[in-house]
């Protein structure tokens, strides 16, 4: 069954390049990334890879953990891993889960059968830190994914968990925000001091609260 938005991220234990990893226990606190592969030693996998280990600081500021999966063995990784680093021009820097029981993978939805049916496709979980799924994303095979849009997407929720506000199409930290419609004036007055640009009742724009 599929994970829908507000569900509680599954616990698992499973091997990986950081050793026998606990879920609910190795992410403690911290928000967590969780993202597969359809395989080791395939082109688009190795891109993203190096690019979520040159991230490691950025997710780290975000208090993120990134955690990453192919139904491959430990060996493999091992492996694949010293091609990462030559091409990309960095190692890894985060677990790589060996799900090679496909125990994981069945757990979190990730093999689509239409597609693949061995392996996993490129699916994307945003995990808070009360294990809440609060983001998915399927992309094809073909298709590799932008990180960029991912930290996106983390620090509008991380911004909207705070305020009373949301983020609008295209919003990059930094940019004006809108005053969700549950709040009325009266309360916005005290909650955004820098006033706001009423454009009609329902859509109000001000500052990001935080800046």
């Amino acid at each position: 069954m599929a994970l829908r938005l507000g569900d509680t991220a599954p616990d698992f234990t499973q091997d990986s390049t950081d050793g026998p990893i606990r879920f609910h226990d190795w992410a403690g606190d911290n928000w967590v990334i969780l993202f597969s592969h359809p395989a080791d030693f395939t082109p688009v996998c190795t891109t993203e890879l190096g690019e979520v280990a040159r991230l490691k600081p950025q997710f780290e500021q975000r208090n993120v953990k990134a955690i990453g999966l192919s139904v491959d063995s430990l060996e493999e990784h091992g492996q694949w891993g010293n091609d990462i680093e030559r091409t990309q021009g960095c190692g890894l820097n985060f677990p790589l889960l060996a799900d090679s029981d496909r125990s994981v993978s069945t757990l979190y939805d990730m093999i689509h059968p239409n597609a693949d049916s061995t392996n996993t496709v490129r699916s994307v979980f945003i995990i808070d830190p009360q294990k809440k799924v609060r983001l998915t994303l399927t992309y094809p095979a073909s298709t590799g994914r932008n990180f960029t849009e991912i930290l996106r997407v983390i620090d509008s929720l991380q911004l909207t968990d705070g305020y009373k506000v949301a983020t609008p199409v295209n919003w990059t930290d930094g940019d004006d925000v809108i005053i969700v419609p549950s709040v009325d004036n009266d309360t916005a007055k005290t909650l955004f001091p820098k006033g706001w640009d009423e454009k009609t009742p329902y859509l109000r724009v001000t500052p990001q609260p935080d800046k």
